[in-house]
């Protein structure tokens, strides 16, 4: 595998992690606990699928195949998109929605607090935009899961089943193969391996101080990156795709 090669695939993985995590999260719209939480989960999905439309624009442009961001979001099939299978998981309850989203953004918080770091200047910069908006994410996500633990008997009960159905996804998190060992070597992508123990010392603090415990299972399920998910990714992307494929010249 060149670097080319290597840098599209990565550029792809980044990118589908959040068009697809984004289009889980606009589901919500019109349907959160309070107008202020919808307007605000509204406008966390539109930050996460504006970082998804940088990601994809550069990898068309490393692609060098004619292919923009709009081409890759909506002309792909299941098995040809990478992301993590945490982020096509329904979103559930309110409960089941934050868990996810706050395991994911402590792992999204560190990986690009790294890219910022990046030798390739326009991961750097799309990097240094979203790594702002991810703090957020993070702040807002971690709030709930507070909220949750230390609330009700019932929305304890519901964070800490949520928990315990999301977590064998994070083990994907940490996972590298040829595609990153290629982009470390260049100093371009980030070595997931070196994250996990600052994102589990950060996620175990977050769930004692919310009195929910972390499943004590190994089981890691994994094989998004790989382009293999389950057909809920596959619902997923009809629902997005469907306008596009219908009329290809529409437009984000």
């Amino acid at each position: 595998m060149n670097k080319q090669e290597a840098l599209f695939k990565y550029l792809l993985r980044l990118g589908d992690n959040n068009v697809v995590l984004a289009q889980r999260l606009c589901e919500w719209t019109g349907k959160g606990p309070f107008l202020e939480e919808d307007l605000a989960l509204t406008n966390i999905s539109l930050d996460i699928f504006g970082n998804g439309r940088n990601l994809l624009e550069y990898a068309g442009r490393i692609e060098g195949k004619g292919r923009n961001e709009d081409a890759l979001a909506f002309h792909r099939n299941d098995r040809e998109y990478y992301n993590f299978l945490i982020c096509e998981q329904m979103n559930g309850d309110y409960a089941k929605t934050m868990v996810r989203q706050a395991l994911y953004d402590c792992f999204d918080e560190l990986l690009y607090m790294q890219l910022c770091k990046s030798k390739d200047e326009t991961i750097a910069g799309i990097a240094a935009k979203a790594v702002k908006e991810i703090i957020y994410h993070k702040r807002h996500s971690f709030s709930w899961i507070e909220r949750f633990g230390n609330g009700t008997e019932e929305s304890k009960m519901r964070a800490q089943e949520a928990l315990n159905e999301l977590f064998r996804f994070t083990g994907e998190f940490f996972e590298k193969d040829e595609v990153e060992d290629t982009l470390i070597k260049e100093g371009i992508a980030a070595d997931p391996t070196l994250l996990k123990t600052e994102w589990e010392k950060q996620i175990k603090a977050l769930f004692d101080k919310s009195e929910l415990k972390i499943p004590a299972e190994n089981f890691m399920q994994t094989g998004g990156r790989k382009g293999v998910h389950s057909e809920k990714l596959g619902f997923l992307l009809n629902e997005m795709q469907s306008l596009p494929r219908m009329y290809p010249s529409a437009k984000w």
